[in-house]
């Protein structure tokens, strides 16, 4: 059992919004070999020995489903101690027991840690230093924290008033060792201009969206205040505009002690933003060196890269990494910014393709999944967020993260150790919509999203048109589908016969139910149209493909989607004939469009098509993120179809390339490459006289099927240069 020693140790107040810290001195028995401290937290927590931070990790432990396990962190500390040292545990409330939690926290123990630190002495012997009843604590600087409002701190405050730490309950059975990725610093972003607004203001932009925090200076006497408060977006008159922070106060309250040679960051919060506003700031000399942005997300390797020649594209795909960058902080969050910053499930699945191709989110995945089948409920109901804070409802789309990303990690990875650890989970999900009922009306029904800020919405309703039942079926099909795929890949037959017999209920229901007499489905929507194409359901896809391209040409070539339709609108009209439609869709620059929003200064994905009005006013004040990534799985359709770069299901993580670039005249170039576990897979094309050239890379011990218009070579490693008609 990990800390097997240890106790977990609070103070008399452990719900208090003072960040606490937790003492042990020791002086060493002798010459260190080396050391290790061993430590978690219900909370977050920072680990300091003789005043150093210890390890990359912020936030620490983080987020899981706390009822069920609790990461623990182990790291070398050798080099950090002395004769005499101090080992410092500062506890932070967090996703614990933060307003995040939304109440829900009533359920969990109070926030304790539990540490041991271990000694090997060049001699051989060894010394463990564990949490008890002789360790202290005190109170620190930080007087509040939380993630949604922010941070008070009082450089004033130092530790004192040592009181000895109050011994509490906790699940060690729950202790699991570390299996996400950390959540570290990535880099820094330069403050790019000062000004003040129309209201008197004083604003700094940092010119994209981030997540972290801001490094400032402090320029304040003794007992002065620095106030920054934080911001995605101005108004149409150019004013700060934080409205759509909703209840999220997003800020940051420094107390100086007077040293103007000190940098302050917050340590238990992070925002989601682009300007700051000097709320309280004792100077009207404002220098931008005194500010940096520090960009925090968890720590992935990125993998992809794409560029073509149209530059409005490629700021979209920049938006796209930065929007993954900025959600994906420990868990795949939908926003980083208002009082939200949850694991919604629905987010996750449709854009985890498109993640899988912009970064190794292989780890990342592991651990989250982990968590969505561990909150699954015994008849296998699913979460609208993961980890779960309230019931489940059991919403298709958001529910089917269960099937959907454990066969997209393994398709990109080819690590059949997911399917191993999620298959249960994926065919509890199944099994759960399949047994609500003997049909459509049950398989679409209960508590549900639909296809979410649809643009057919009817007035004052977030859910577009698409009926429900529809939706629920075709994914209870794609479900099916899902499973038998995972079961062949895992050697389980009988798993394979029983849900292809079911496959096939699904997909006659669906026809039965949903196709009218004249051969077009009763929801005509332009989601409804896709869906039945992309899940294979449609019984004549020449006749469905050619109605979606008349509903987008009707729509003015442009979207109409939804969350739901939106993620699979390209690859539907891609695999029906239409590539020349979704380039048209993806090169639109009027609304509602990809490039309405760059045309509109976005730097990362927004939540809505028009969450700035062209006359810049917003859309919404209660549902209008500024960085919300789901929209942004359109590129994964960049890298497959543009480029041409699909892993081969037969031999997943890119063993075999299935290479099938399809360029388009309204561009002169496009490229991508992705590492892969074999190297890197290079595919683009570039317009010439006649034609395309087309260039393709495939690395040692990698094979790879190219095809050119319509023919197809099987090839090994090696460069290979084509040349494709127009």
């Amino acid at each position: 059992m990990l800390l097997e020693q240890a106790k977990f140790i609070t103070t008399d107040n452990p719900r208090a919004s003072v960040a606490p810290v937790f003492r042990k001195s020791f002086a060493p028995k002798g010459e260190i070999a080396s050391a290790a401290l061993t430590v978690t937290a219900r909370g977050i927590y920072e680990a300091r020995i003789n005043g150093v931070r210890v390890g990359k990790f912020y936030f620490a432990p983080g987020w899981t489903s706390y009822k069920n396990r609790v990461q623990v962190q182990t790291y070398d500390i050798t080099e950090l101690l002395s004769e005499n040292n101090d080992i410092d545990i500062l506890l932070g409330r967090g996703w614990h027991y933060g307003n995040i939690q939304r109440g829900s926290f009533e359920n969990i123990c109070d926030p304790c840690i539990i540490a041991s630190l271990d000694v090997t002495y060049a001699d051989g012997t060894t010394e463990s230093i564990v949490t008890d009843e002789s360790w202290q604590y005190a109170k620190t600087g930080i007087l509040y924290n939380d993630y949604y409002n922010g941070e008070i701190f009082d450089a004033n405050q130092v530790y004192g008033d040592w009181k000895p730490v109050v011994i509490t309950d906790g699940k060690k059975e729950a202790l699991v060792p570390q299996q996400g990725e950390i959540v570290t610093q990535i880099e820094e972003v330069t403050a790019k201009t000062y000004f003040i607004t129309p209201k008197g203001e004083r604003i700094i932009d940092f010119g994209q969206e981030v997540t972290g925090y801001v490094c400032f200076r402090n320029v304040a006497n003794i007992g002065g205040r620095i106030v920054i408060d934080h911001a995605e977006i101005l108004d149409k008159d150019g004013n700060f505009y934080t409205e759509n922070y909703r209840s999220a106060e997003s800020r940051i309250t420094y107390i100086s002690d007077g040293d103007k040679t000190k940098w302050h960051h917050p340590v238990f919060s992070f925002q989601g933003f682009r300007y700051i506003r000097l709320t309280d700031y004792p100077t009207n000399e404002i220098y931008l060196g005194d500010f940096k942005a520090i960009v925090l997300h968890s720590d992935m390797k990125r993998t992809g890269r794409f560029e073509c020649s149209d530059p409005m594209v490629n700021r979209l795909y920049e938006n796209v990494i930065w929007g993954q960058r900025g959600n994906f902080l420990d868990v795949p969050t939908d926003c980083p910014q208002r009082d939200e910053r949850l694991g919604w499930t629905g987010d996750a699945q449709v854009f985890c393709r498109t993640a899988a191709y912009n970064y190794d989110v292989n780890k990342f995945f592991h651990k989250w999944l982990c968590d969505l089948a561990l909150d699954q409920t015994d008849d296998g109901k699913v979460a609208q967020i993961i980890p779960a804070l309230w019931e489940p409802d059991g919403a298709f789309a958001w529910g089917d993260a269960a099937t959907v990303c454990p066969w997209e990690i393994f398709r990109a990875y080819g690590d059949i150790s997911i399917l191993t650890q999620q298959y249960d989970s994926m065919k509890k999900w199944c099994d759960y919509v399949y047994n609500k009922g003997d049909g459509p009306d049950a398989w679409g029904g209960g508590g549900q999203y639909g296809d979410w800020l649809g643009l057919d919405a009817e007035e004052g309703s977030y859910r577009g048109a698409t009926n429900d039942l529809l939706l629920g079926t075709a994914f209870l099909a794609y479900e099916c589908d899902l499973v038998i795929k995972a079961a062949k890949a895992l050697g389980k037959e009988d798993d394979v016969k029983a849900y292809s017999v079911r496959r096939e209920e699904v997909a006659k229901a669906f026809c039965d139910t949903f196709i009218g007499e004249d051969g077009y489905l009763t929801s005509d929507t332009q989601t409804a149209y896709v869906v039945a194409l992309h899940f294979d359901l449609a019984p004549d896809r020449e006749k469905f493909a050619a109605h979606l391209a008349e509903k987008v040409h009707a729509n003015g070539d442009r979207i109409q989607t939804g969350f739901i339709g939106t993620a699979y609108i390209m690859d539907a009209l891609t695999d029906a004939g239409y590539a020349d439609l979704a380039y048209t869709l993806l090169l639109q620059r009027e609304f509602p469009s990809w490039l309405y929003c760059v045309r509109k200064g976005a730097t990362t994905i927004w939540e809505h098509w028009d969450g700035l009005k062209p006359d810049g006013s917003v859309w919404s004040r209660d549902m209008n993120s500024f960085n919300h990534y789901a929209y942004g799985a359109v590129a994964s359709w960049m890298y497959g179809t543009m480029c041409g770069i699909k892993p081969d299901e037969d031999k997943p993580g890119y063993e075999n390339v299935k290479i099938h670039p399809i360029p388009d005249a309204r561009l002169d170039y496009a490229r991508a490459e992705l590492d892969t576990k074999f190297g890197t897979v290079k595919s683009g094309w570039e317009k010439v006289d006649g034609g395309y050239q087309i260039s393709v890379t495939i690395p040692a011990g990698a094979t790879a099927d190219i095809t050119v218009g319509e023919k197809t070579e099987h090839v090994g490693a090696g460069e290979y240069k084509y040349l494709l008609n127009a």
